[in-house]
């Protein structure tokens, strides 16, 4: 006689909601981020800002706000229609859900903000743009002029104060190449750590080479009487970029 066969039923994976901006590429870039089983909403309290026309696709800005929700932990910047799809994952530590920076784009896109929640859970908003295309198969200017090498590693960082907040801005001189120009290989900066002058993390972030050349980052960090801050990157060769920000005015 033949021992009975338990079956076990496997919980489908959750489904993600109906895209309000019908993207073709809106699951394939969702289960990226996301994964399975994740809860994920549209929501418009993460407010994503970017201008109306990209009138340099290379150089765009994008500013995700979500500090209107609490219990956020985690942000990322989602560009569908690009090669390359995730240019900034920032993981927050001691810091207001808020991130600007400037990415490249390749073709009219939808362009989103997406937040994670402490319970695991995903809200999302962005819009469509309309971009002329290229924005990551051409190669940097810097790569053009030639000069590219006698700049690499140079940071500028600026501490301010801004409606009741501490803004932080880091700008990084490097190439950010894709990979998708000939005889160009991929090389960028893809790691960043932010920390107070005492040592406290502030914030984790992680890069594609979907970020604009010679990037530049803003943030809202939590900083204590006396604290400045200290950063460290490193690009996928191996170069760290390390500094510090002293003082805000």
């Amino acid at each position: 006689m033949l021992a009975p066969i338990a079956l076990l039923a496997t919980p489908a994976a959750a489904a993600l909601p109906k895209d309000p901006l019908a993207s073709p590429m809106w699951e394939f870039v969702g289960d990226q981020v996301f994964g399975a089983n994740a809860v994920v909403r549209f929501d418009p309290r993460v407010k994503v800002s970017f201008p109306t026309i990209a009138e340099n696709q290379r150089v765009f800005p994008v500013q995700v706000d979500a500090r209107d929700i609490p219990d956020v932990v985690r942000m990322v910047i989602m560009v569908d229609l690009n090669p390359i799809q995730l240019p900034l994952d920032y993981r927050l530590e001691d810091a207001d859900a808020f991130v600007a920076a400037r990415i490249k784009l390749d073709q009219r896109t939808p362009v989103r903000g997406a937040v994670q929640l402490k319970d695991g859970s995903w809200l999302v908003s962005g819009g469509w743009i309309d971009a002329a295309g290229g924005g990551c198969s051409a190669p940097p200017v810097s790569r053009v002029k030639g000069d590219w090498s006698q700049h690499l590693g140079e940071v500028r960082g600026g501490l301010w104060q801004q409606d009741g907040a501490v803004r932080l801005r880091l700008a990084f001189r490097h190439p950010m190449d894709t990979g998708l120009v000939d005889n160009i290989a991929a090389y960028y900066l893809d790691e960043l750590a932010v920390a107070s002058s005492t040592g406290r993390p502030l914030g984790k972030l992680t890069f594609q080479a979907a970020m604009a050349e010679d990037p530049v980052i803003s943030l809202q960090p939590h900083l204590r009487d006396g604290e400045s801050i200290r950063f460290d990157g490193r690009d996928t060769n191996g170069i760290e970029f390390r500094g510090s920000v002293e003082q805000v005015r």
